[in-house]
């Protein structure tokens, strides 16, 4: 199983999306405190829908409480702009975490030089990517690859 690590994520919204994204793909969601809303938010509510009951995720207190619950050899990787190695040229595999920052901030230097860190590619103008759908790239490549292009 693939699994979608948020770190302090701050828009309910954009998580919501993001449960419904991991939902339909089979990949299991980490959401990592604080969050910058309740999970009782309108928005969440309204993005989500019903998911929650079809998505595998799991609340973590703090990162060392989650990297606590990381199986020993799992590969985690840092979603960024701070990089230039791009996401499509590692080759994924099962149990692979993929860890994407807060919306505002992106991930703190720390965790990125922690873990390994990739980037997505964003050729036209722009800091970065909405986080619901660099979550949505970077889950679909990497079932791309372990499904052997969807043959």
């Amino acid at each position: 199983m693939i699994h979608v690590v948020l770190f302090e994520p701050e828009n309910p919204g954009n998580v919501g999306n993001i449960m419904r994204t991991c939902a339909v793909l089979g990949v299991k969601l980490h959401m990592i405190r604080p969050f910058g809303f309740r999970l009782i938010d309108p928005q969440y509510k309204r993005a989500v829908m019903d998911y929650t009951q079809h998505v595998e995720w799991q609340d973590h207190a703090d990162w060392e409480t989650f990297r606590s619950t990381v199986p020993e050899g799992a590969r985690l990787y840092a979603f960024t702009t701070k990089t230039d190695r791009v996401y499509t040229h590692v080759e994924y595999q099962d149990g692979d975490h993929l860890v994407f920052g807060p919306e505002s901030r992106g991930l703190p230097e720390w965790i990125r030089t922690s873990i390994e860190p990739v980037t997505i590619p964003m050729p036209g103008q722009g800091r970065s990517l909405n986080l619901s759908v660099s979550v949505g790239i970077a889950a679909f490549e990497v079932l791309r690859q372990m499904n052997n292009n969807w043959k």
